[in-house]
């Protein structure tokens, strides 16, 4: 790669995300596409080697706000918008963004040409794979609202989000229109995409894992749920905590993360949670294969974990909204309840225990969204929307 540009055959490519800090389902996204383009570079605000060593081998771009620390990265969307749509990447044949924030914001140079503007390359094109439209300017704001995050300082950006979040999602939808296509994760998100942004986009569901979950079941299956997640305050965790200690239910809830503290402290005396860091794939398909079933208590544009638990023979309690509805079978692979609240699950769990489940067919359920059909099916969009590019040119 003698001049730095990222190449697939003569393609120019390059891949934009809004920060590489840590590892998570938006991360796993972004590999498969890196590994489908493994020369083109990474462009990203924020990279942090030690939160997430999957990409100490590719090219990884970041700029100015390399500077801010990662804690910091929830109040720097207005910096990451500015920082983005200023990236000159016109030079590039495609752009493929992995984004839920604000890395659709680049241009590529089919869209400056269109707007009369000068371009290295007036045929190249963006694609955006966006999750989610950014969840902090919609969806999602009053949970935002309710809890930053930031301990003492919530009132300050509070007061921060309320002034700006009128001009920040003026910006964001108009960032939403410079990508060329978009592709998303799931119904909910191309739902979504469709309200907040007035876009359509085609649904790929994410790769998953699926072959290193299956068949590791040793002994019988064991008396407890578990939970595996990033412990962040969204995630909802805390929900599963007090629905096992208000059904007197063990739990084993499998990650770290700023909420671990407080997840500890909600349980303390109960007898029933079990907390474990963070494990490689073989151990927590083994955890996986024996437990009872798998919590789900948040809300989620996709959710590769519990596809996961799936493909471990695992079933399902998912909260009812999102992108849970899109493999979770209600009966057959697992059960949704309908409001995220301790008590809306505790209910589930219940309703859950009354159910029988046939753990191969649970199994089989998630054969459909393994990580080949994933890389086919992306593979086949980008040749359609450069096809479509083409005709449109002539």
């Amino acid at each position: 790669m003698a001049d730095g540009v990222g190449k697939a055959g003569e393609k120019k490519v390059a891949i934009v995300c809004d920060w590489l800090t840590n590892v998570g389902g938006a991360e796993k996204v972004l590999l498969k596409i890196h590994q489908m383009y493994p020369e083109a570079p990474i462009y990203t605000s924020k990279y942090d080697p030690k939160g997430i060593d999957w990409f100490k081998n590719a090219e990884v771009r970041t700029g100015w706000l390399q500077v801010f620390p990662s804690r910091m990265r929830r109040i720097l969307g207005p910096l990451r918008q500015w920082y983005f749509s200023r990236l000159d990447l016109s030079e590039y044949d495609l752009i493929i963004s992995v984004t839920g924030a604000e890395a659709k914001s680049v241009k590529s140079g089919r869209w400056l040409s269109r707007q009369g503007k000068k371009s290295a390359n007036p045929r190249g094109i963006h694609i955006s794979f966006c999750h989610v439209p950014t969840q902090y300017y919609w969806q999602m704001y009053d949970d935002y609202i309710k809890n930053p995050g930031f301990g003492i300082l919530n009132p300050f950006v509070r007061l921060f989000f309320r002034m700006l979040v009128r001009p920040l999602r003026r910006a964001d939808l108009k960032a939403a229109q410079r990508p060329d296509y978009f592709v998303t994760i799931s119904e909910y998100a191309k739902e979504a995409i469709k309200k907040y942004y007035g876009r359509e986009a085609t649904v790929i569901h994410p790769g998953v894992e699926i072959k290193d979950f299956q068949n590791k079941k040793e002994g019988e299956t064991e008396d407890y749920y578990v939970v595996t997640s990033r412990q962040v305050n969204w995630k909802r965790i805390d929900l599963a905590v007090k629905a096992c200690m208000m059904t007197q239910r063990k739990l084993v809830v499998i990650g770290e993360g700023p909420e671990h503290k407080k997840l500890v402290k909600l349980a303390k005396g109960s007898g029933l949670v079990e907390f474990l860091p963070v494990m490689g794939k073989k151990d927590l398909a083994k955890y996986l294969a024996r437990a009872k079933g798998y919590l789900f208590p948040s809300m989620e544009p996709f959710g590769i974990a519990p596809v996961e638990a799936l493909a471990a023979g695992c079933p399902v309690i998912a909260y009812g909204v999102g992108g849970a509805c899109d493999y979770v079978v209600e009966g057959k692979n697992g059960i949704l309840f309908k409001e995220q609240t301790a008590t809306s699950l505790a209910e589930a769990i219940l309703q859950f225990e009354k159910c029988k489940f046939n753990r191969e067919r649970v199994a089989k359920s998630v054969l459909k969204f393994d990580e080949a059909r994933f890389d086919k099916e992306m593979r086949d969009f980008i040749k359609r929307c450069e096809k479509k590019n083409g005709k449109d040119e002539k």
